[in-house]
């Protein structure tokens, strides 16, 4: 018996990691900026940092996060083209929160065993939203461990590397009582709350039209996590001065808006300033579930908050047209988040 024969009747395939690297290598290779010098196969990617030296300050800027239960929605309308790209956006979106900008993204998918097309389709999708980001997809890790992961389970992470100059970091240190607060509009749950999210829908039909959300239960709640690079770049580039960016994943509005107040400051949103995506109507509705449990699971349509002062609000408001609305403001003295109406 070869060691390739008792590795696989020990559950590990490894051709099909071979073929599922094959299959995705062009899309990988596809978002390599002329910074990558050794990306797909080598045992650590190498980025060219000289275009660092142009700047007067750089500060690097890293996160690692995941896509949570998204993945069990996935499996369940058999589509993966999409949880990449989720995966992506959220981290880009993380780092861009402090004004920087995406310079290149590793990714971690596991499984108990490794199907190499869904695999790959994963994959795309990672490589596709790193090509729209400008980021390169530097490396990564497809693992098999059966044992680790339910049959049928898929595990998907990521980790991003971007830059900012040290003077253009947003940190909402500047935040003061008054600034209003500006709301851009979610695609749906993005990546959080689909554990409460599948409990109330687990009953319906998730793949039958459904007028309410103008599609299916499976297409609202798999629509892709959006990324906030573009619309915060053009605020930028208009002048607008933004005090704070706020990115609301886990935890929701509630808990996500507070990390970038100053001490003493609490903010006040007003419900029915923006449009709520109807998938948090119909979740609430099916789960009798209280208004404040709902914005302390879910964006509720908030995908990233964005603090102005007062008399920027007309500029953010010519830079993005009907794509911001004017959500709330910070108040003096204030406990966390208070949502109104």
């Amino acid at each position: 018996m070869s060691q390739q024969d008792a590795y696989a009747r020990a559950g590990v395939d490894i051709a099909a990691g071979q073929r599922a690297t094959e299959m995705m290598k062009a899309a990988v290779q596809a978002t390599y900026t002329p910074e990558v010098l050794a990306g797909l196969g080598a045992f650590g990617g190498l980025f060219d940092a000289a275009q660092l030296k142009a700047m007067a300050g750089p500060v690097l800027v890293a996160s690692t996060d995941g896509v949570g239960t998204k993945t069990k929605v996935a499996a369940r309308l058999n589509r993966w083209d999409t949880i990449g790209q989720d995966l992506v956006n959220h981290c880009v979106n993380d780092i861009l929160v402090q004004g920087a900008r995406p310079l290149f993204f590793l990714d971690y998918v596991a499984a108990s065993k490794l199907n190499p097309a869904q695999i790959a389709s994963i994959v795309g999708g990672v490589a596709a939203a790193c090509q729209a980001a400008g980021c390169a997809l530097l490396g990564g890790e497809t693992a098999e461990m059966p044992g680790v992961y339910e049959p049928g389970e898929i595990d998907l992470a990521g980790t991003i590397v971007g830059v900012v100059e040290r003077d253009q970091l947003i940190d909402g240190s500047t935040i003061e009582t008054g600034d209003v607060i500006l709301g851009l509009p979610s695609t749906g749950l993005h990546t959080n709350g689909y554990s409460l999210a599948r409990k109330m829908l687990d009953g319906l039909d998730w793949e039958a039209p459904h007028p309410e959300l103008g599609g299916s239960i499976g297409e609202a709640l798999l629509a892709v996590h959006r990324c906030y690079l573009e619309p915060v770049r053009r605020l930028l580039a208009a002048g607008v001065t933004v005090r704070g960016l706020a990115h609301i994943t886990g935890g929701g509005v509630i808990d996500n808006l507070p990390r970038i107040l100053p001490s003493g400051l609490g903010a006040a949103i007003q419900r029915g300033t923006w449009p709520e995506p109807p998938i948090f109507g119909l979740i609430q509705q099916q789960g009798d579930i209280p208004a404040a449990e709902m914005f302390h699971a879910f964006n509720m349509g908030l995908g990233m908050l964005v603090v102005v002062p007062p008399d920027a609000v007309a500029a953010a408001q010519a830079a993005l047209g009907d794509d911001v609305f004017i959500v709330g403001q910070i108040d003096a003295g204030g406990d966390g988040v208070v949502v109104a109406g």
